[in-house]
């Protein structure tokens, strides 16, 4: 027996035969039936949950081997399947997070890239993906406002990916000789004090440190405070430090909260101009928000898609904001998240392509690729060296939805978030909304009267505040418990507040009601509404106040 011919039927064909293609395809029509078969419209999670014991992962750990002898395909696909049960599907059951469900057209964008398996360093080794890469990098540079002869772009891991690389840029582009002899020791980055932590992360990693991080107080709108930025920069400059990055959340993580990057570029200039400064890097945090830039230039004059009055309202105000996005050096589309493509899908995209020249790596340091004399798309400015091509589902998703169909889903988030919070405050005298209208709800019930005012306005005590971060603490706990029916998000640090007896400023605690689904329109709003009233109602008594 030639037990090469039995480990070749595990690959798919170099020569396209049908046999194998007919294989391949029916094994995936076999998982992707069983997979279904998990489904239930009804419930979040596929299947029935697993039993989280407290030794749940120990079990694991100590029944997990690899097989001496290779099990078949049939029981290859039994085994996997056993991950999916339990597993949370972002069908209209899920309000938690920004996490999407994958279009058709990504997956299949997918399905390609795997096939391709090409390493998107270098277009002689990931041809498919360099081409898509180009591609996506023009149409988005477009949708913005960059020149897309003078932007670039690449695939990263995440918003946190292009957080780090914009840093790296910031640092190598105004000191050419950091990524050689270090970086200064008086490097400050500034960010508003709700913003993803991922520049926390990025100052860590390249050595700025965290206590170089200056945390801009947030409005009441969750905007960046422009007065308390031009007041810490200032300070920062006064006392030697070197205001490096700055970084504009457009749509924060919890609340959706937009940075005015007009305004803080008017700031960094003014800065730069005063004190004799070069160019203070602003890299706009789009990772949430950035697909909103679809509007910038919907007229809703004319209204084409006939959206309703109320959600015309709000995306004017988007395209207010989102208009301005141009002017930041960089900025990131997580197709991952509102874009409705799978993990990871993230475009890190640059305004100005020379930047890339000021993290570059000399062609001595790459002699397995692109300092050879064919292949004219190496990307060794990226931190990763391995890339994978996932410009390729998010290209398929811009081919399949187009503009228009993007601006439909959007406006669907909206939609309904307005009828939620309509309904929320119809059904609950003890709640309120503590965000302004956008893909997501932020809301916080009270034990008795609805105190959100005093609260927001700095007329609470501390004490009076952490007992309703308490109350919501406890509900959200007992209704995380039938998650698998219905699950609602929640954040513990929604914004921060000024307290009447302290002079330590206190985090909110609120839920979120995320719509991220397609399958998510008003017609579902009652359900959800009937959920938590079902929990309130029944367990409000034994929500214990501390």
């Amino acid at each position: 027996m030639n037990y090469m011919d039995e480990i070749q039927k595990l690959f798919p064909s170099q020569d396209g035969n049908k046999e194998t293609r007919d294989l391949l395809v029916s094994k995936m029509n076999q998982l992707i039936t069983e997979f279904d078969k998990l489904k239930n419209p009804a419930k979040l999670t596929l299947g029935e949950m697993p039993e989280y014991t407290e030794d749940y992962y120990n079990q694991i750990i100590s029944t997990s081997n690899v097989p001496e002898q290779g099990i078949t395909l049939d029981e290859t696909i039994e085994e996997i399947l056993k991950l999916a049960k339990g597993h949370r599907y972002p069908n209209s059951n899920y309000l938690a997070n920004a996490t999407p469900l994958p279009n058709i057209a990504s997956i299949l964008g997918n399905l390609l890239m795997v096939l391709l398996n090409g390493n998107n360093v270098w277009d002689v080794e990931g041809a498919a993906a360099a081409n898509a890469e180009v591609r996506i990098t023009s149409m988005l540079s477009k949708i913005v406002g960059y020149d897309p002869n003078q932007s670039a772009g690449y695939t990263t891991w995440g918003g946190q990916g292009a957080v780090f690389n914009s840093l790296r840029l910031a640092i190598a582009r105004q000191f050419p000789e950091a990524n050689r002899t270090g970086i200064p020791n008086n490097l400050y980055c500034f960010c508003s004090e709700l913003s993803h932590y991922s520049l926390y992360k990025s100052v860590e990693a390249t050595g700025i440190g965290t206590d170089h991080l200056i945390r801009i107080k947030a409005n009441r709108d969750h905007s960046m405070n422009l007065q308390d930025l031009q007041q810490k920069m200032e300070e920062v400059i006064q006392n030697g430090g070197i205001p490096v990055y700055v970084l504009a959340t457009m749509g924060t993580t919890d609340t959706f909260g937009i940075d005015h990057i007009r305004e803080i570029k008017n700031i960094t200039t003014s800065l730069e101009e005063k004190y004799n400064l070069p160019p203070i890097y602003i890299h706009a945090d789009t990772a949430m928000g950035g697909m909103y830039t679809f509007f910038n230039d919907y007229d809703f004059e004319t209204n084409p898609l006939q959206l309703e009055e109320d959600v015309c309202q709000v995306l004017k105000g988007y395209q207010s904001l989102f208009k301005d996005v141009h002017l930041a050096d960089s900025m990131v589309f997580d197709f991952h998240k509102l874009g409705q493509t799978p993990y990871i899908t993230s475009l890190f995209l640059i305004k100005d392509k020379m930047n890339l020249q000021y993290v570059d790596l000399d062609p001595t340091e790459t002699p397995y690729v692109g300092n050879r004399g064919y292949g004219s798309y190496h990307t060794s400015y990226t931190l990763e060296c391995s890339r994978m091509g996932s410009a390729i589902p998010i290209y398929a998703s811009l081919l399949a939805f187009g503009i228009k169909g993007y601006q439909q889903l959007l406006a669907n988030y909206i939609r309904v978030n307005l009828e939620f919070r309509k309904k929320l405050m119809q059904a609950f005298p003890n709640v309120a909304v503590t965000n302004n209208v956008s893909p997501v709800t932020t809301f916080r019930f009270y034990p008795e009267k609805v105190t959100w005012e005093e609260e927001v306005n700095g007329k609470a005590t501390y004490e009076e505040i952490e007992a309703v971060n308490k109350y919501n603490d406890n509900f959200a706990e007992l209704i995380g418990l039938h998650r698998d029916m219905i699950y609602f998000g929640s954040t513990k640090k929604q914004r921060l507040v000024e307290a009447r007896n302290t002079n330590t400023r206190v985090p909110i605690y609120a839920h979120k009601f995320y719509t991220v689904s397609p399958y998510t329109t008003v017609q579902d709003v009652e359900r959800y509404i009937d959920f938590l009233k079902h929990f309130m109602d029944i367990h409000s008594k034994e929500l214990v106040l501390i």
